[in-house]
Order: C-alpha cells, then sequence, then structure tokens
C-alpha cells in the first residue's frame, strides 16, 4: 500500500507539473511579444500608431506655441541630425535653438498640420516616415514635405534625423 500511495504521489506531481507547463506554453503563446511591451506592461501600439501619436503631440505642442514641448519627438542627443534649407544642425539643443530663433512667438509659430504620412518599418526598431507639413499664419502659408528617421528607445520612438523642405511654392 505505501508503494502504491508513493507511485501515486509521484503520478499526481507529473500530472501536475505537465499542467503547469502546458499552461505557461500556452500563455508564452498567445501572450504579445516581450519587446511589443511598453513601461507599464500594456502591449504597445504599432510602430506605425505609436509613431503618428508622436507627430500628434509634436503637432499638437507646436500649434499651442511650446517648442520645447515639439522637441520631445525628437532624440535628445548631440547625434541628432536636422537637414534644411539653411544647411546641416546637430545636435538636439542647437535643434531647438533653431526652432527657437525662426519661429519666436506663437504668431510667427502659426498652426501646423502634418498630412500624408507614410510609416515604413526599416525592422523592428526603426522607421522612415514621409509626409508634408503646412502651416498657416496671419501673414503667410507655408509647406514642403519631410523624411524622418525614427529609432525605438526604452521611453519611446524618436527623430534621429529630420530632413524638411520647402515647396518652391506655397501651397
Amino acid at each position: 500500500m505505501l508503494q502504491g500511495q508513493a507511485s501515486m504521489g509521484n503520478l499526481m506531481k507529473s500530472l501536475t507539473l505537465a499542467l503547469i507547463l502546458s499552461g505557461t506554453s500556452v500563455f508564452l503563446v498567445l501572450s504579445p511579444r516581450l519587446s511589443e511591451r511598453g513601461p507599464s506592461g500594456e502591449a504597445d501600439p504599432s510602430p506605425g500608431a505609436a509613431i503618428r501619436a508622436v507627430l500628434a503631440r509634436q503637432q499638437a505642442a507646436w500649434n499651442r506655441g511650446d517648442a520645447r514641448e515639439f522637441m520631445k519627438g525628437y532624440w535628445d542627443s548631440p547625434e541628432l541630425t536636422f537637414a534644411g534649407s539653411s544647411g546641416m544642425t546637430r545636435g538636439w539643443q542647437p535643434v531647438l535653438a533653431r526652432y527657437q530663433k525662426n519661429y519666436p512667438d506663437q504668431k510667427a509659430m502659426g498652426l501646423l498640420e502634418f498630412s500624408e504620412l507614410e510609416v515604413r518599418p526599416l525592422g523592428e526598431e526603426a522607421a522612415l516616415v514621409l509626409g508634408r507639413w503646412h502651416l498657416r499664419r496671419a501673414s503667410d502659408e507655408l509647406g514642403g514635405v519631410f523624411t524622418l528617421v525614427f529609432l525605438r528607445f526604452p521611453e519611446g520612438w524618436r527623430i534621429i534625423h529630420d530632413h524638411t523642405s520647402l515647396d518652391a511654392k506655397t501651397p
């Protein structure tokens, strides 16, 4: 009888272990990948949705006249690059200074709108974004195209390179 109880105990342990392992396997297969989880543990949106959200926050910040908040969409690094009609600007602080010089107040900043956005993933951690920008001010309207390179950082997607061009003819 004692030997039968030991066998039954081992059988129960084996069955319990098998159930735990199969439950863990099902959980791992059905749950999102760890790299798709944000800091809160929630599943991150797709790269396209996350990048569009960064651009929407930038547009809202610009339209409030908040250049510093607008810059939160950029990689805070001396290696950030911005290319435009006035040449190349390197570094987060110089890019912010450029924006503040060219757009010193909300009137100069006007209302910004991004359109025709195309998000092209370049692997899991990078993306190329093409789009148009349009700026409406009381005195004039400007517009053009841009190419952005985004990288995924622990804090989220950030622009590491921005090439913005002014249309030859305003929209």
